[in-house]
C-alpha cells in the first residue's frame, strides 16, 4: 500500500511522543538532576559499554573483518553530521558553492561505484560462475536499481531537486525530504558492508571514504531547511546525523549476508552499484543542473572523479 503524507505526519507525531515519554522516565530526570561532568560521563559509559556488547557480539560470531566494515559504515554516517555542522553559523550558502559540493559527490561516488564495485565484482562473478559474471553483476544492478525505484514510488518524500529553492518552505516537506535522503544512505551503507564483506580490505576503506564524503553535502542540505523554518540549531545538526545512521543497519546486513553467503557477493555488489548509480541519476546530478546548465557542478563531477580513482590507485 502506498504510504500518503498523513501517515507521515502520523510518525512526526508518534515520535514526539516518544521524546516527551523519553523527557518524564524517572531514570532521565534522574540523569538531568546529576552535575554536568558526572552526568557526561555516565551517558559516556553507557556509550562505550553498550558498542563494546555490539563489537564484541560481532567480533565473536563474524570475525574481524565484520567489525572493521561495521565500524567503517558508522564513520561514513557520521560524516553526514560532519557535513551539516555549517548550519550551526549560516542558515544559507551560495548555490555554485553547493552545486559544486553535490557535484564532487556525485563524481566520488561514480568513481566509487566503478573501482569498489563493479570491477571487483566482475572479478567474483567470475571466479563463482565462470564467463557469468557480467551477467550476474548486471542483473544484480538491475534489482538495485529497481529496489530503489519500488522504495521511491512507496514512501512519500520530495525530491533532492527542491532543496535549496522556495518550493521546500514548510515543515512537512523538509520532513519529507529527510525520508528520501534515508532511503538512499541504506543501500550506501549496505555497499561499504559488502566491499568488506568480500575480504578485500581496500575497497572497502575506499568505498566508506567515498560514502562519507558523498553524505557531507547531504548533511547540510539536510540541517539548512531545518535552521530556517527555526529548529534549534544543534537539533538540526542531530537530526542531519540521524538520517547518516541508518548507513550502519546497512553496512552490518551486507556485510554479514555476504560473509556467510558467498556466493551473494556479486549480485550484492550489482545491487549496491545499482542503487547508487540510480541515486546519482535520479537525484544528484539533476539537482546540481536544476537552474540550467552548471559548469561549476561539471568540474567539480570530474574532480570528484579523479581524486576517487588516484585514491584507489595510491591504497592499491
Amino acid at each position: 500500500m502506498t504510504l500518503t503524507t498523513a501517515t507521515v505526519t502520523q510518525w512526526q507525531r508518534n515520535f514526539e511522543d516518544k521524546i516527551a515519554a523519553l523527557k518524564a522516565n524517572e531514570n532521565y530526570q534522574k540523569l538531568l538532576a546529576m552535575p554536568p561532568l558526572k552526568r557526561w560521563a555516565t551517558i559516556a559509559g553507557l556509550f562505550l559499554l553498550s558498542q563494546l556488547i555490539v563489537f564484541g557480539f560481532l567480533y565473536i560470531v563474524f570475525g574481524r573483518i565484520v567489525v572493521i566494515g561495521f565500524f567503517a559504515s558508522i564513520l561514513a554516517g557520521l560524516a553526514t553530521g560532519v557535513g551539516a555542522l555549517p548550519a550551526l553559523f549560516f542558515k544559507d550558502i551560495s548555490k555554485n558553492l553547493f552545486n559544486s559540493m553535490l557535484g564532487a559527490a556525485a563524481g566520488v561516488m561514480l568513481a566509487a561505484t566503478a573501482f569498489s564495485l563493479l570491477v571487483p565484482g566482475l572479478n567474483y562473478g567470475n571466479q563463482i560462475w565462470p564467463g557469468q559474471g557480467i551477467y550476474i553483476i548486471s542483473a544484480g544492478m538491475l534489482i538495485g536499481a529497481l529496489f530503489l525505484h519500488y522504495a521511491d514510488r512507496q514512501l512519500p518524500h520530495v525530491h533532492f531537486n527542491s532543496i535549496s529553492d522556495a518550493h521546500l518552505n514548510s515543515l512537512k516537506k523538509v520532513w519529507l525530504f529527510i525520508i528520501a535522503i534515508t532511503i538512499h544512505n541504506f543501500p550506501e551503507g549496505m555497499s561499504v558492508g559488502v566491499s568488506f564483506g568480500s575480504g578485500d580490505m581496500k575497497n572497502g576503506i575506499v568505498l566508506a571514504i567515498a560514502i562519507a564524503l558523498q553524505n557531507i553535502p547531504e548533511g547540510l542540505a539536510v540541517a539548512l531547511p531545518l535552521v530556517g523554518l527555526g529548529y534549534n540549531k544543534w537539533r538540526a545538526v542531530g537530526i542531519a546525523t540521524l538520517t547518516g545512521l541508518v548507513e550502519p543497519v546497512g553496512g552490518l546486513l551486507g556485510i554479514t549476508m555476504v560473509t556467510v553467503f558467498e556466493p551473494v557477493l556479486p549480485i550484492a555488489m550489482g545491487f549496491a552499484a545499482g542503487a547508487m548509480l540510480f541515486v546519482i541519476s535520479e537525484e544528484i546530478i539533476p539537482e546540481t543542473h536544476s537552474d540550467g546548465r552548471s559548469r561549476y557542478a561539471t568540474f567539480a563531477l570530474m574532480i570528484g572523479f579523479i581524486i576517487m580513482m588516484v585514491l584507489d590507485n595510491m591504497l592499491g
